[in-house]
């Protein structure tokens, strides 16, 4: 028998960056894209290589455009980070797995390095996989954990449990990462949303933007540990946007909405770093009379459009700085 198993994109739709420091974000699934997983039993364990992980190159600058994209290792890390934690939390609460060997294969469709979440979608696909293939139930809160520490423990990617949390439950989720909260119950406070309830949503991404996330992070995580005051406390506000964010949902409050999109955007600014390609996307998508915030870390966009003549006009004009627009597919 064949498992077949999937997780799919992600948009952070209010508060990240907030989620790697105790704050509380609002998160959408985007089934327009996902990361497929295909896992069957086998004398061996076999992990099958995806284009991406095979070292074959035209040419040096078919290599140089493959390192740009996908990075130096590809995804076969990620399938061998899943297995080792899968493995340490059966063995860490005596879940004994039974001796049986298995090859599996991945395949994803979502966009590298634009803030969508494609590591995470392959770790939880894979992580999904096993707990069919070995039949154990992992609790749906703790899932995000789990996934977590395979890309921050064993890969060093700087993260938070935002992508996690979302393709774990899908649809639309609150979530609260309050540090007491979490350290009293071993996770954060997830609420699922209607996704109904949502206005109508876009997302850009960029065709040609290439970068790696944990890079873009790693300076405000250092001014956060040393206690850099501007940067607690704009996070913070960033946080309660999305507090904010999920009555405006419940109510339906579409204005409010907008005005908060681009709130968490403007506050990103005051501690980061904004590339000039990032800004452009952001900026072009506003003189359409949208909304527009980063998704993740940038290279893809989210907000909130009016009409159908405003859509044209965000898709007309976006494409001329090579990005692509898409209505999100929630439900």
């Amino acid at each position: 028998m064949i498992i077949e198993s999937r997780a799919y994109a992600r948009a952070g739709l209010l508060g990240n960056p907030s989620d790697g420091y105790f704050g509380k974000t609002i998160s959408i699934s985007v089934r327009n894209f996902g990361a497929h997983v295909s896992l069957y039993q086998t004398p061996e364990l076999h992990i099958e290589p995806a284009d991406q992980d095979v070292g074959i190159f035209r040419n040096i600058y078919h290599l140089v455009e493959s390192v740009s994209l996908t990075g130096y290792y590809g995804g076969t890390r990620l399938i061998k980070a899943a297995i080792k934690k899968f493995t340490e939390h059966c063995e860490q609460n005596n879940i004994k797995l039974s001796a049986k060997n298995f090859t599996i294969r991945y395949y994803t469709s979502i966009p590298r390095q634009v803030g969508l979440a494609g590591s995470s979608a392959i770790i939880t696909a894979t992580i999904r996989a096993l707990m069919r293939f070995y039949q154990v139930k992992i609790p749906l809160e703790i899932l995000p954990n789990i996934v977590l520490a395979a890309e921050a423990e064993e890969l060093g990617i700087n993260a938070g449990l935002q992508d996690r949390v979302i393709q774990a439950y899908e649809g639309c989720v609150y979530m609260d990462f309050d540090e007491k909260k979490f350290k009293r119950k071993g996770h954060g406070e997830y609420i699922c949303l209607k996704p109904e309830l949502l206005p109508k949503l876009y997302i850009a991404y960029k065709t040609d933007l290439g970068k790696v996330s944990g890079k873009v992070l790693n300076d405000i995580r250092t001014r956060y540990d040393r206690g850099d005051q501007s940067v607690i406390d704009t996070l913070k506000e960033i946080a309660d946007l999305a507090t904010t964010g999920k009555t405006a949902i419940e109510n339906q409050d579409v204005v409010t909405l907008n005005e908060l999109i681009n709130r968490n955007f403007d506050l990103r600014t005051k501690i980061m770093n904004i590339s000039e390609s990032n800004m452009e996307l952001v900026n072009t998508a506003r003189e359409c009379g949208a909304s527009a915030k980063f998704t993740g870390s940038g290279g893809s966009i989210i907000g909130i459009y009016t009409d159908d003549e405003m859509l044209t006009r965000l898709i007309i004009e976006l494409k001329k700085i090579n990005a692509r627009v898409i209505k999100p597919y929630i439900v």
